[in-house]
Parts: structure tokens; sequence; C-alpha cells
């Protein structure tokens, strides 16, 4: 470790087992980066614990009708947009539901905005902007663990009384003692130094999967291991559905479509319209008044008048 290594995070290290990167042939360099790779999921086994503690939270802060913000700067703050974006696609839930929040606006996720990461002031700005209230949960991504931008919205959460998460890889780091749970990964020098889109956005992608995926599935939005609240917009989006309402309804092929078409093309409409005999309004009505999760809407169908 370099003598005034003090001085920065884990992630700005140099690697020594890369050292000499740039003098390997193509497969030596992939060979290494897979080997590098391959401690990745070993270190986010490490802070499972954690990540639970924040799902639970998460999942308490929704059902009292608050919402999940990721923020973050660069790649950190780009896995955060992504992994907001696949939320309604997949699990049918309001985009409002889980929202991402970038240094530099949307441009930033298609071209590098490094200078707004040092405003220390900006994140809790476009936290605001937002409308974020106490009620709801931020997780504030930063491979190294002291950017300014992410930290000061991580603060701004904390001062309102908001749950706060933090996802880094840099140990006993700013985010990490400003937040109220703290996930963090260690995973080590990159391959390249301070390339923290390689190994720590690894471990951040995983961890961000575990977040949504685990929160949305505890709230209903998902059946055994099926996607029953998805959204049909494509062709292979409405052969899935048909399949699922086949597997959930023990129907056949002509029937599932009969009913998703009666359902407007909508799955979990089709889902309670198959299991209780409703129609597509009823079935509409129901989802409606339990937020979208499937199961309680059948239950609320079949519940005696």
């Amino acid at each position: 470790m370099p003598p005034d290594a003090e001085r920065f995070p884990v992630t700005e290290e140099e690697n020594p087992r890369t050292s000499n990167l740039s003098s390997r042939s193509s497969l030596e360099i992939v060979s290494v980066m897979n080997g590098e790779d391959e401690g990745v999921a070993v270190a986010v086994h490490e802070v499972l614990p954690d990540v639970a503690r924040a799902v639970d939270g998460i999942v308490e802060r929704l059902r009292a009708g608050g919402r999940l913000f990721y923020i973050g700067t660069g790649t950190s703050g780009r896995l955060g947009v992504l992994d907001a974006a696949e939320c309604p696609p997949t699990f049918g839930v309001a985009p409002e539901l889980v929202q991402a929040v970038i240094a530099g606006g949307y441009e930033a996720c298609h071209r590098a905005v490094e200078a707004s990461e040092d405003d220390a002031h900006a994140g809790a700005h476009d936290l605001e902007q937002r409308g974020f209230t106490k009620a709801d949960v931020v997780a504030g991504i930063a491979a190294s663990g002291r950017t300014p931008y992410t930290v000061g919205a991580v603060e701004y959460a904390s001062r309102l009384g908001a749950l706060t998460i933090a996802i880094t890889c840099a140990p006993d780091s700013p985010i990490s003692q400003a937040a109220e749970i703290a996930i963090v990964p260690v995973v080590g020098p990159e391959v390249i130094a301070g390339s923290t889109r390689l190994k720590a956005g690894t471990a951040q992608k995983l961890v961000l999967n575990m977040l949504s995926t685990a929160t949305l599935t505890r709230l209903g939005y998902v059946t055994g291991n099926r996607m029953t609240n998805m959204q049909t917009r494509n062709a292979k989006l409405r052969e899935r559905a048909l399949r699922i309402l086949q597997a959930e309804s023990g129907i056949g092929a002509g029937r599932a479509k009969e009913i998703l078409d009666s359902a407007g093309g909508d799955l979990p409409v089709a889902l309670v319209m198959s299991k209780t005999g409703c129609s597509s309004d009823e079935a509409a009505s129901a989802l409606e008044k339990s937020r979208g999760v499937t199961a309680e809407a059948i239950a609320l169908v079949r519940k005696p008048r």
C-alpha cells in the first residue's frame, strides 16, 4: 500500500496484481479482470445482513406510503437510474415509487458531468425539488464514500428524519457514517486504479438488484418467482404474460388469450378476473384499492359482501 494511502479510499489504490496490465495480451487482460471479479460476489455476501436490514426498512416505509430514492454521481448515479427505470416494467409499480437522482441531471446518464459531484448542497437541493420527505428513503450510492453531492444528500435526508442508506465500497467513509444503514462490500483496488465502474460498480449493481427485487417481492408484486405485475408493452412481454396467466390460473392458451384480451392486455387485471370470475372493471377497481398487489385484489373481490 502506498505510504499516503490514508489520504484516499481503497477504491483509489493501485492493484499490484495488474501493475503490468498495459503490456499484457487481450486474453491476459480479460483473464485477470475475470479473476478480480470473482471476489465481488464474496464481498457482497459478507454484507448481506446489512442489505436485508435495508430491505426491511424500505418495505416498512413504502408500506406507509413512502418512496425510495437512489442518489449518486457518475457511474454510481447511472446505476441508480438503471435500477429505478427497471422497476415499473418488471413489477408494474408507478415510476414515482422508486426514483433516481443523478448529479448533473439525466444528461449525466450518457455524458460525464464530473464537476457537479463536488457541490455538497446540490444533492440536498435535488432531493428537495423532488418533494422528498421524512416518510421516504434515500440510498446514497458512492463507491469512494466521500462524494460531496451524495454525502450532502444523505445528511439532508437524515436531518429530515427519513431512512438513510449508504452503498459504498470504502469502510468508515463519510457517507457510511452519515447513513443509518451502511452497506459496504469491500472489493479492493480496481484493475485500473480508481476506475470504480469495474469491481465497485459491479458490487453496487448487485446490491441495487437485491434492494429493489427483495423489497418489491415482499410488497407483493411477485408471485412465487413470476412477474405477475409486469407490463405487456411488446410482443415478447405479451407472450410472457400469457404463460404466467396460464401457470397461475391453470387454464389453457386459448382461454388465457381471451381473458388477457378482455383485460386490455393488463396482466394483473387478467389474473384477478381469471381467479375470481369478476369483470375487468371490478378487477381494476380492486387493484386500485390494493395498490396494485394482485393477491390483495383477489382477496378483496372474494370477500363476502
